[in-house]
């Protein structure tokens, strides 16, 4: 395992965080799946307030110990963000008495996503009176946030200056919030990527068609390598729910080199068979054709419909599909067929692109049965 500095923290911390999400309601296996990560060189553990029972299960192991002493653990919770600071100071106490330690190394307000939570943030009286009183006395060594936002929300937050370090989806097959990894590194700010297995693409049961692109690499390992190549992030997460699981990152744990030609072919065999298979089809991702009148989230649709047609991404096409309307600002917008042919994306789109007929498309090989959220 290899181990970046995580920005202006001056820790150092694995090329892989473990999160526990998936430890939710099952203690049994959960500190096993721990100690693996901990025997593979993993010294970041991420959890939240928010998933269940994992930080009790964490704060549980802890305290039985898991082979590394605590000072060389960088131990993360996740907290929602608040309007007022009595609420976050209660969070804040909650969650290492869950715990059972006297301080956590991180702590990320979790879903900064909306306009409402960056003025709970900048408010003299909000949330980050208490976060501060905190890292005043201890029990907080570090602060950052998570994001499910616009990349304009995201910019304005890491500006704040509040912030040593970020939770960001950025992924191969999502590109989008690559200004926020560049202002980042201007602010000396940690990366933090988010699910890159799962929200980057379901790549632990990749298509066939996927697998064929990517020869002669595998999907995930490929995307893994097209992000630690990256040297402005620090980490990713990979969020097992069993020890057997955390073997997909072994063959990549300590390959943070440039990218081989290799693998800078296969990448761009990708974007090749994007713009073969779309062709004036392909929507590149402008974003001009934002605001909808009816709130439709028209890029991410077209996005989900590029990975279908082009990948055979389809089971990822319809797990993220399935959750418009359905996760409020942690998903924002709404499906394709809320289209009322209104016109105004229209003449604002670049490539001319039929976009009503392209979201009516997209709902019909995608607008199945929604999947429900993990801790639902």
């Amino acid at each position: 395992m290899r181990y970046r500095r995580f920005g202006k923290t001056n820790r150092h911390i694995s090329l892989f965080s473990l999160g526990t999400m998936r430890f939710l309601a099952l203690e049994s296996g959960a500190q096993a799946t721990m100690r693996r990560a901990i025997a593979l060189g993993i010294n970041h553990l991420e959890t939240a307030q928010g998933y269940g029972e994992s930080e009790v299960f964490l704060g549980r192991a802890l305290k039985q110990g898991l082979g590394l002493p605590r000072s060389d653990l960088f131990l993360t919770t996740k907290l929602i963000p608040t309007p007022d600071a009595a609420t976050m100071a209660t969070a804040i106490n909650r969650s290492l008495e869950r715990l059972g330690v006297d301080y956590v190394d991180g702590l990320a307000l979790h879903g900064v996503n909306t306009e409402e939570h960056l003025r709970w943030i900048e408010a003299p009286d909000g949330c980050m009176q208490a976060v501060r009183a905190a890292i005043a006395d201890g029990r907080i060594r570090h602060v950052g946030f998570s994001t499910h936002g616009s990349l304009n929300l995201i910019l304005r937050a890491i500006a704040t200056d509040q912030f040593a370090f970020v939770n960001l989806h950025y992924y191969y097959f999502f590109q989008r919030h690559q200004p926020a990894i560049e202002l980042a590194q201007e602010k000396d700010m940690g990366v933090f990527i988010i699910s890159p297995a799962d929200k980057g693409g379901l790549l632990y049961t990749p298509p066939e068609k996927l697998r064929r692109q990517c020869h002669p690499f595998e999907p995930l390992p490929l995307t893994y390598r097209f992000l630690l190549s990256d040297p402005r992030i620090t980490t990713l997460s990979t969020g097992p729910a069993n020890p057997d699981e955390l073997d997909s990152i072994c063959p990549v744990m300590d390959r943070d080199e440039p990218l081989s030609e290799a693998e800078q072919h296969a990448l761009g065999n990708l974007l090749e068979q994007q713009q073969e298979e779309l062709g004036i089809e392909r929507c590149s991702q402008c974003y001009a054709c934002l605001p909808c009148p009816e709130s439709i989230n028209i890029p991410e649709v077209l996005r989900l419909r590029n990975l279908a047609i082009a990948h055979d991404m389809v089971d990822y096409g319809r797990y993220r599909y399935g959750m418009f309307e359905r996760a409020g600002h942690w998903f924002p917008g709404r499906r394709g067929d809320r289209c009322t042919d209104c016109g105004d994306c229209l003449p604002r789109c670049p490539e001319n692109l039929d976009i009503p007929t392209l979201l009516r498309d997209t709902q019909e090989r995608l607008g199945g049965h929604p999947r429900r959220r993990l801790w639902e």
